[in-house]
């Protein structure tokens, strides 16, 4: 099990202004509406989430080194758990032919407006309970997922990862911290967080739980 940090890069091109986020609206009330999971938390006001979620390509980058690093080719398979709107799957079809995806993802809202492209493929549900059979896919991704559940669903959900994904090709990617700033920014700034731990804590929920994979973090600098 290897740390690589993937999309740290992409992450910190966004500047932030931490201490805003808490003072300028009601924090506690944006953090209920974001875990709705709804449109107000994809397309709505920056104070409830992303603030308008729309393809523009930044994820093929991102697509282009899970298929380099992990050997991705015509006719293998791939799952994104905690897919979204399927940007970063469709961003697969268009770089390995034949390729097989399928994404889940919590949020009605999510499924039903992702790119029409890739929609066929992918279904509402939770990490904690994916409905594939046992090591279904060649590659396995979950990016900015499992700090979302409390522990006990965390433990859940990366079992489950590691049972529908063939060998150690996985990769998961959380939000955490390193020092006591980047731990402040992350509470500042964070509204659908559950798990808040440290790289090392993560390390060991992974190996209790027998995944094999690889993982990273995105850091509040």
């Amino acid at each position: 099990m290897s740390e690589i940090n993937l999309l740290q890069p992409m992450h910190a091109s966004t500047r932030r202004n931490y201490v805003q986020r808490v003072v300028e609206h009601d924090k506690a009330e944006s953090a209920t509406v974001a875990r709705q999971w709804g449109r107000d938390y994809w397309d709505g006001d920056r104070r409830y989430g992303y603030g308008g979620y729309r393809y523009d390509g930044r994820w093929r980058p991102l697509a282009q080194t899970l298929i380099d690093r992990y050997g991705i080719k015509p006719g293998m398979s791939v799952l994104d758990v905690g897919c979204g709107k399927g940007y970063l799957l469709y961003e697969f079809t268009q770089l390995v032919p034949d390729l097989t995806i399928a994404g889940i993802d919590i949020s009605d809202y999510g499924i039903a407006n992702a790119k029409e492209e890739v929609r066929p493929s992918l279904k509402v549900g939770s990490a904690v309970e994916l409905p594939y059979p046992d090591h279904s896919f060649d590659l396995v991704v979950s990016l900015g997922v499992l700090h979302n559940l409390p522990l006990e669903d965390v433990f859940r959900a990366v079992a489950e990862i590691e049972r529908v994904g063939r060998g150690t090709s996985k990769y998961l990617m959380v939000e955490s911290f390193r020092n006591e700033r980047e731990k402040a920014n992350l509470l500042y700034w964070q509204l659908t967080c559950l798990s808040f731990h440290g790289p090392e804590t993560w390390a060991w929920i992974y190996d209790k739980c027998g995944y094999r994979g690889d993982h990273g973090f995105i850091f509040f600098e």
